[in-house]
């Protein structure tokens, strides 16, 4: 199997340009990070979905709690341990223990693998790591994974303002919990010396995809001007619209005309680059998805039309909670295919502090190019990213697979600076 997937369009000018642009200023580009990495602390770790239209490449979804660690290819776990020793430096130099801090009451075993390899990544670094639960039930208990390993999860104590699992007192407590349901009480207040990464103020109950997209339009604009690029075809447009209530159709039309607007402009873009195909926008809660809640909208009155099966889909996000809050978001299609039946797939790619340390592809045999993939049915293929994100072949075509990928790994850090400077205008409110 080839590590690199067809790119089925031949709309490959502007990406061309693109990665061209990319690969000429590869040296300002990595000086540039480097200063922005000393104004702003990037999260523990982060994945960052991506769409391949041939025309533009763009950042869907920021994840700042990542699973998936089981999926990645296993020859740069290597790198995965280095940027842990990056991360560990930022948060307690001196640190010696790490409790990771799960989802709730999950039984799902690809999410229990994806724990075990993150905890061996983190033990690699040289940390003791236990696994601290936050269910109401009050017991260790150990489960045995598929791949045969047993994990151990222990009830995550406190005492005065300090986290621990007994007598195991860490200096550093990873969420690997998006807190959709809000941040429980003992996660609230922690002695400011016991570092707790992400912010707990990054998990869903606070957090609107429609904030790291505006950081990520402004990062997107900045970063054009350095390469002299149109940064549209690093940006996906949205909207946001809030007071949404599906179930009772109100706040329908705010979502229609936003679907609208957001459909104009794209057929202006288009237009302007010769495109043919239909523009369509993606429709989804602005809190977290988890695959929930997505939509795919080529016309205004399909808001206005939706059935009863329809509303209530969208009307409930993870955990049960409603959605009142909409982000409309230009669809980037995905033009890269897998295997030999040419199932559609895109490239997730993972973080670890501010380094790109792999990723794989989402595949999905019965999606179509305009459709969301991170639904049932989907698999993964760990061993895409056979060439590292890093290493860039300007001798060889854009589109070779060190170099595709290396766009890809731009990219990425676009968004995980959005993502910073999302934790830093975050620490300066609560500061204030």
């Amino acid at each position: 199997m080839t590590s690199v997937p067809n790119l089925t369009t031949a709309l490959a000018g502007p990406l061309q340009d693109l990665e061209t642009h990319i690969l000429a200023n590869q040296t300002e580009i990595e000086h540039w990070f480097r200063i922005q990495w000393l104004s702003y602390r990037a999260p523990f770790y982060s994945s960052v979905d991506l769409r391949n239209a041939g025309f533009k490449v763009a950042p869907v979804d920021t994840n700042l709690f990542p699973a998936g660690f089981n999926n990645l290819n296993p020859a740069f776990l290597p790198l995965c341990v280095q940027a842990v020793h990056a991360a560990i430096e930022h948060l307690c130099p001196n640190a010696r223990r790490l409790i990771i801090v799960p989802e709730s009451h999950t039984r799902n075993q690809f999410y229990l693998e994806s724990l075990s390899t993150l905890q061996g990544i983190i033990e690699k670094s040289g940390l003791q790591v236990r696994i601290g639960h936050i269910n109401e039930e009050k017991q260790t208990r150990e489960l045995i994974l598929p791949s045969g390993q047993s994990m151990i999860q222990h009830p995550l104590e406190r005492s005065g303002n300090r986290l621990h699992i007994k007598d195991f007192d860490p200096c550093i407590i990873l969420l690997n919990n998006d807190l959709s349901d809000g941040i429980p009480a003992i996660l609230e207040n922690i002695d400011p010396d016991q570092a707790i990464s992400p912010h707990p103020a990054m998990g869903w109950s606070s957090r609107l995809k429609s904030d790291h997209f505006a950081h990520y339009q402004r990062i997107a604009k900045e970063f054009s001007g350095i390469i002299d690029i149109d940064p549209w075809l690093i940006d996906p447009y949205f909207r946001r619209c809030g007071k949404i209530d599906f179930q009772k159709r109100d706040g329908e039309e705010c979502l229609a005309e936003n679907v609208a607007d957001v459909l104009e402009i794209i057929k202006k873009k288009y237009q302007e680059y010769g495109i043919k195909e239909e523009p369509f926008v993606i429709a989804k809660s602005d809190a977290g998805t988890y695959g929930m809640n997505v939509m795919t909208i080529r016309d205004p009155s399909e808001i206005r039309g939706l059935n009863r099966k329809q509303r209530n889909r969208m009307a409930r996000r993870k955990g049960g909670s409603a959605v009142s809050d909409v982000l409309v978001q230009e669809g980037v299609f995905t033009f890269e295919t897998w295997g030999d039946n040419n199932a559609i797939a895109e490239p997730v790619v993972y973080m670890i502090d501010h380094s790109v340390v792999g990723g794989f592809y989402r595949v999905h045999t019965s999606r179509d190019i305009d459709e969301n993939l991170n639904a049932p049915g989907m698999h993964f293929e760990p061993l895409a990213f056979a060439d590292t994100c890093t290493l860039p072949d300007k001798s060889a075509a854009p589109g070779a697979g060190p170099n595709r990928f290396y766009t890809y790994g731009v990219i990425c850090r676009l968004a995980l600076l959005a993502a910073a400077r999302e934790i830093n205008m975050l620490k300066t409110t609560v500061a204030a």
